[in-house]
């Protein structure tokens, strides 16, 4: 690693979803104040809407979201059935147009872990409610373990046409380490499936500072992931948090590579799969150049949000599910993450949201300088202040803060671009 960037790699901070950041939400946040903002929708709005389905098969070492495995599946039904009715609840309080849903995400934990006829019940609730819009994006993460040809094509003919696989890494022992055997054999099968099935758009995740991995080994992974074509790649650090992720325990902190070779394991996924035809989108996304993610870079529409980078432009996120956030004009909304907490706001007919923030003029300022740099790689901050009528001086904070950037040479800045 250049040792100028050292310092900066050293530094502990957390991975960016957000603009205020999640940590910042307010706790006991009303959740009638959640149910104006969905009432106040502009009628036209264009609508983007995320599922949180906090279920897996089993625990993977590596993971850091809202999951569990239930002991049965009556718990994921009765979850269903809830989750089904808030969004009944929320649908009676929006005024808005029929088919303004330009995408549907489910997300997790693991959604395929429902059955068909659950996920169908989702989608029809949602489609019912609020309406997807015609063309529009109908995506799902999914353990290519449990795919099977049959459940792809029942699975677009639910209406989804884009998917997510958690490859993470194709080396058995780093699988080994992080409790998530699968073999490249089994993937590739499950990403043939999809393409026979009608999926339009087939994603991989990939990941560096495993337990195990070596820059040779993820360059092995990430060619053999290239291998299968998938239409984009995302390229996530591995965030080791035992204290908040009790699972985390059991990967041997002694096993991690160190800064410097999470580094060169990053750089050398990025050279491997720009060598192998993937167009680098933004920080940590990979697109074949017929993708819509590839086209938007390209046309400076790219967006970033709290799933990574995407071609959504919705006006408003609605969230639905424990731990689920949302996103309106006026501030994010997120859902209790205890699934009880959660289940006893449904029962009695009230928004499950307890936490949220309610964002400022600067805020959504300093939000969209964040994700222009994030997504284009260069901003003109003073451009956006002064559109959202604020004098460049109130960003004095991020041209001080950028010095050390500029002075290491890994940024340019000039004016206030």
């Amino acid at each position: 690693m250049d040792s100028k960037l050292l310092p900066f790699a050293l530094q502990d901070v957390p991975r960016y979803t957000s603009y205020p950041t999640a940590v910042q939400f307010q706790a006991d946040f009303p959740g009638k104040t959640a149910d104006q903002w969905l009432t106040d929708l502009d009628p036209e709005a264009a609508l983007s809407v995320y599922v949180h389905i906090p279920f897996c098969r089993q625990l993977c070492w590596y993971c850091g979201c809202h999951t569990s495995v239930p002991n049965t599946y009556d718990r994921a039904a009765r979850y269903v059935d809830l989750l089904v009715r808030d969004i009944k609840r929320s649908a009676s309080l929006y005024g808005g147009r029929h088919g303004r849903v330009k995408h549907l995400h489910f997300g997790g934990g693991t959604p395929t872990y429902l059955d068909d006829m659950h996920i169908a019940e989702i989608v029809d609730a949602i489609d019912k409610g609020f309406g997807l819009a015609s063309g529009g994006e109908v995506a799902l993460e999914s353990d290519p373990r449990t795919l099977t040809r049959e459940r792809a094509r029942v699975l677009t003919g639910i209406g989804f046409n884009r998917i997510s696989f958690g490859v993470q890494d194709f080396a058995m022992p780093v699988q080994m380490k992080i409790n998530r055997v699968q073999t490249f054999g089994l993937v590739a099968a499950a990403t043939e499936y999809l393409r026979d099935a009608g999926f339009t758009s087939v994603n991989f995740d990939l990941m560096y500072g495993l337990p195990a991995q070596t820059t040779d080994s993820v360059i092995k992974t990430a060619l053999q992931a290239a291998e299968l074509k998938p239409d984009r790649i995302a390229v996530f650090g591995y965030a080791h948090v035992p204290w908040f992720k009790r699972h985390q325990k059991m990967i041997d902190d002694t096993d991690l590579p160190g800064v410097t070779e999470r580094y060169a394991q990053a750089t050398a996924i990025e050279a491997t799969l720009c060598a192998e035809g993937y167009d680098a989108i933004g920080l940590d996304h990979f697109a074949l150049s017929h993708d819509e993610l590839s086209t938007a870079a390209q046309a400076g529409t790219l967006r970033r949000n709290f799933q990574g980078y995407t071609t959504d432009v919705a006006d408003a996120l609605l969230s639905f599910g424990a731990s689920a956030i949302g996103e309106f004009r006026q501030g994010f909304v997120q859902a209790a993450r205890d699934t009880l907490q959660w289940s006893d706001a449904i029962e009695r007919h009230e928004s499950p949201v307890i936490r949220g923030l309610a964002t400022t003029p600067e805020d959504r300022m300093r939000s969209e300088i964040i994700e222009r740099l994030m997504c284009d790689l260069a901003v003109d901050y003073g451009k956006i202040a002064r559109a959202h009528g604020f004098n460049v001086s109130v960003l004095g904070d991020i041209v001080a803060k950028l010095e050390p950037v500029v002075m290491a040479g890994i940024a340019s800045h000039a004016g206030t671009r």
